[in-house]
């Protein structure tokens, strides 16, 4: 049995990124699956003087721990003018600061949705391109367009071609660990 750690890269309390991770890890049956939600991990904007000052947060080495646990890890980032928000460039920003290769040899299924008809594609393209620097193996990926049309929170993806594409992805992610 697998550790998979699940999170959005959005602390926003009204997330849809975070509703498609937690939409995902419940359809996770043969492994442990860690799901967290970031508006319970608040950290400040990163500055080198500030690290001097303060160093790290409890917070910020538990989650680089759970990482470095992990078997997996599934991501699903947001989109702020079309590239990954502020939140979670900041958030990788702490991380290699604590360790470089914080996702080394990471299986990661990397995810993205909006409620627009790209879904997110351009925060998902550059954080594909950034996550192998710090170790990762971005094994799979997905992009649900249109959130507020394609996703149900009592269903999940209602769109058969869409649901379809996920669980692909999913099972060629699930099949890396």
């Amino acid at each position: 049995m697998a550790q998979i750690l699940a999170f959005a890269g959005s602390n926003s309390s009204k997330s849809i990124n975070y509703e498609l991770v937690k939409y995902t890890a419940s359809l996770i049956k043969d492994h442990e699956v860690q799901l967290l939600n970031m508006v319970n991990f608040p950290f400040p904007m990163f500055s080198e003087d500030y690290e001097r000052e303060n160093g790290y947060s409890n917070s910020l080495v538990e989650l680089k721990e759970d990482l470095v646990k992990a078997d997996g890890v599934i991501i699903s980032v947001n989109e702020h003018n079309s590239g990954p928000s502020a939140y979670f460039k900041n958030l990788t920003d702490w991380l290699s600061r604590v360790e470089r290769k914080f996702l080394e040899d990471t299986p990661v299924f990397l995810m993205a949705t909006s409620n627009g008809k790209r879904g997110g594609m351009g925060a998902l393209e550059i954080t594909q391109n950034v996550l192998p620097r710090f170790g990762a193996e971005v094994v799979a990926s997905f992009s649900l367009p249109s959130f507020g049309e394609t996703f149900n929170k009592g269903e999940g993806i209602v769109s058969a071609d869409l649901a379809k594409a996920h669980r692909e992805a999913l099972n060629q992610f699930l099949g890396k660990l």
